[in-house]
């Protein structure tokens, strides 16, 4: 039954193919970072209604059905793309890399399910061509699979049942076994090869600056306010609460005085040496299994913090706090990985081995640091309890008061805590003269969030700025290390 075309129909490969090359142009750029998430989004949320429209014309009489999977799965990219960049652009970092995972998983499925199909086709295909030569023979038996392979030449494509490696037993089994593994390991190869493309992987760049390590000055003005004097008459018949005479008040006002740019080495304004223009300063929340990762997480939570380091530090902070994976940790290049990461939680939390192992190399050989807090006593047990696991050669050791963690930029005379779940002092992993971790006992995040859990603003102040020495110090040790790999030492 033909079929014609609707008026639309002949222009609508002209505008996909248009649309497909600029949506694989944009993603690209994307990935580069060389244009904004929402620029990526808007133009990705155009191929829902263009897949719509293909799903349309599939689905006229006439058209074969095969045609309808074909639509679905030539759009099914776009649509990932589309869900993807849009939850990035609007925030929900909580399941972005959730709806990343599904996707490819989606992806994996769906090729899957062509192969199978593909391989069935040909399987028949090479079926027919047996019989017709049998029976253009004359043979007086017609070849299946549970004869010996005693008809025709030995075969070696892979897509017939009777190729001589699939043997004498079982051979659409081994065939599909061979089909399904083959697959599997060349979507796993082209997925790592295209996750180390320069615009694929993840990088983290230092704002480019420098500075001295120096703790910031503070001074007390005094100031005198001098009260006006009355003269009362004692005898006079209207009485009023006579205030003390020259009375004099001093107002205390303790003032930070930023004397100096605040970061490390040789550069200008606020920054690091070894960053580059485009560097920001990033607060990235690690994701785990079991529990409330997510603890304080986001707007009104760890982003105060973010915000409060760009404007104490004046240097520049990324617009929003985010969220990875462990696993995601071994994507970023050794040069260009967070100097630190942050890790917090009340319940539950379970690393797999594999990402037990990857948390160390971050750690170790990837110069990073974790920098972590307890919400809970289960918390504080479960944190130890995982240490253990991923630096158990290193015991845990309290950080002194006088430590340059604690005084530079500021200066923290004691340890500030909302509840001290996991003991009143700070604990710290030490390794080649630096801290890896440094582990806060008491709902430091609860501190950043908005209300600050009903603390003083003494406490939650000190908790900003004990926040900022941790990050400033993480980002400082990270900036030694790509000096001393520049000057070769």
């Amino acid at each position: 039954m033909n079929v014609s075309p609707r008026p639309y129909d002949r222009r609508l490969p002209r505008v996909t193919l248009g649309f497909a090359f600029f949506w694989a142009l944009t993603a690209i750029a994307n990935l580069a970072l060389w244009i904004p998430t929402w620029l990526a989004a808007v133009v990705a949320l155009v191929s829902v209604p263009l897949g719509f429209v293909w799903m349309r014309w599939a689905r006229q009489p006439g058209i074969p059905k095969i045609y309808l999977a074909i639509v679905v799965s030539a759009a099914y990219p776009g649509w990932w793309h589309a869900v993807v960049a849009t939850s990035e652009w609007m925030g929900l970092t909580s399941i972005h890399s959730g709806l990343v995972s599904m996707g490819l998983f989606g992806l994996f499925s769906m090729g899957l399910g062509w192969i199978v199909w593909g391989l069935e086709r040909s399987s028949r295909r090479f079926d027919l061509q047996r019989i017709n030569a049998a029976i253009a023979t004359g043979a007086s038996s017609l070849p299946h699979h549970h004869q010996p392979r005693n008809f025709g030449p030995r075969v070696w494509h892979p897509a017939d049942s009777n190729a001589w490696y699939y043997g004498l037993h079982s051979r659409k089994l081994k065939q599909s076994t061979l089909t399904v593994v083959s697959y599997a390991a060349l979507f796993w190869f082209v997925t790592l090869a295209l996750s180390q493309l320069p615009g694929c992987q993840l990088i983290y760049e230092l704002p480019a600056g420098g500075g001295k390590q120096q703790a910031l000055t503070q001074k007390v003005r005094i100031e005198k306010v001098v009260r006006k004097k009355y003269v009362v008459n004692p005898y006079s018949s209207i009485k009023f609460e006579v205030p003390p005479i020259d009375e004099v008040k001093l107002k205390l006002q303790e003032i930070t005085a930023h004397q100096y740019t605040i970061g490390y080495g040789e550069g200008t304004g606020a920054g690091f040496a070894g960053g580059t223009s485009k560097g920001r300063v990033r607060l990235i929340r690690l994701e785990y299994d079991g529990g409330d990762w997510d603890l304080n997480f986001g707007v009104g939570g760890d982003a105060n913090m973010l915000l409060e380091y760009g404007i104490l530090t004046q240097q520049p902070v990324a617009e929003k706090s985010e969220s990875l994976r462990v696993s995601q940790l071994a994507s970023f290049p050794k040069d260009k990985s967070p100097p630190v990461v942050f890790l917090t939680g009340q319940q539950n939390l379970f690393l797999s081995n594999s990402e037990v192992k990857t948390l160390r190399e971050y750690l170790r050989d990837k110069h990073g640091m974790l920098f972590a807090s307890s919400g809970s006593g289960h918390f504080h047990n479960q944190f130890m309890a995982l240490m253990n696991r991923v630096l158990p050669e290193i015991p845990p050791v309290s950080v002194p008061l006088d430590d340059g963690i604690h005084r530079i930029p500021f200066n923290i005379p004691s340890l500030p805590y909302v509840v001290p779940h996991g003991g009143k002092d700070a604990l710290g992993w030490s390794a080649d003269g630096r801290w890896l971790v440094y582990y806060h006992p008491g709902d430091i995040s609860d501190a950043w969030a908005d209300g600050h859990a009903g603390v003083s603003r003494e406490i939650y102040d000190a908790c900003f700025q004990l926040g900022v020495n941790v990050l400033n110090y993480a980002h400082v040790e990270y900036s030694k290390r790509l000096q001393t790999k520049v000057l070769g030492k």
